[in-house]
């Protein structure tokens, strides 16, 4: 490289050792990054979620022991929906909202169909020592998968399910909502704290470029896409700078 590699550029090696299995160099990767920013949980999560996929749950565990040492807290995931003029939030397991008895047969339905197109749970990026069923039945209710859930019951076509996710989309739920909007036949837009993802049948906008480099900048290309679909919500992401939120897609 012409220059010095800076955090983002680590990152970026850390998420593709993630993608790949290199829990050698990934861990070397974590340690320097966690060194360098000791109170970004992100990395920590991450390799985290490298030892998880390893199956190493010493080194999971060693990690949380670290962050809780250091006062370092994981942002819980939040995905919020509009309905009716009514902002409806959901986090990861959530039990709580006034449709849950609605939310949870959806979600039974999307299961279904899913399983029908072939979809099978990525549980690598669960970090917990607990069996495979148990694992897909904590993805099963993540916190897109409830809005989408949500969306699906209380929106009809040709309106478009829009959400918006304060951390990054998983790659299980990016999968899913794939799915779900060929199965369901409904156009699904999903704005994370990096990009929006628009999913049409069968297909999102970002050609899955964002599985590949979740540290890195996205391509021209990409930029146009996101472009477009913004310009479809904008307006009803509009409300989100007041909080000073970037409503920008990069």
């Amino acid at each position: 490289m012409p220059m010095a590699p800076d955090v983002a550029t680590w990152g970026a090696l850390l998420g593709a050792c993630k993608k790949h299995g290199d829990t050698q160099i990934g861990e070397r990767l974590g340690k320097k990054l966690i060194e360098l920013e000791p109170q970004h949980d992100g990395f920590h999560i991450l390799l985290s979620n490298l030892y998880a996929s390893r199956g190493m749950w010493d080194g999971v565990m060693e990690l949380r022991g670290l962050m809780k040492q250091k006062g370092v807290v994981k942002t819980p995931g939040c995905s919020m929906i509009e309905s009716k003029g009514v902002v409806h939030e959901f986090l990861a397991g959530d039990k709580s909202h006034p449709q849950i008895k609605e939310i949870n047969k959806m979600l039974d339905e999307m299961n279904r169909r899913l399983k029908m197109e072939g979809y099978e749970p990525d549980t690598s990026d669960v970090a917990f020592d607990i069996e495979e069923e148990e694992k897909e039945t904590s993805l099963y209710r993540h916190s897109e998968k409830l809005a989408i859930a949500f969306g699906l019951i209380n929106t009809s076509p040709p309106e478009p399910i829009r959400i918006m996710k304060n951390l990054r989309i998983c790659s299980d739920c990016h999968a899913a909502a794939k799915i779900i909007s060929r199965a369901f036949e409904r156009e699904i837009l999903i704005r994370d704290r990096r990009l929006f993802h628009h999913f049409e049948e069968g297909v999102c906008s970002c050609a899955d470029y964002w599985l590949e480099n979740k540290f890195v900048g996205e391509t021209k290309r990409n930029v146009r896409d996101l472009f477009a679909v913004h310009a479809s919500c904008s307006k009803w992401l509009a409300y989100n700078n007041e909080d000073g939120i970037e409503s920008t897609c990069i």
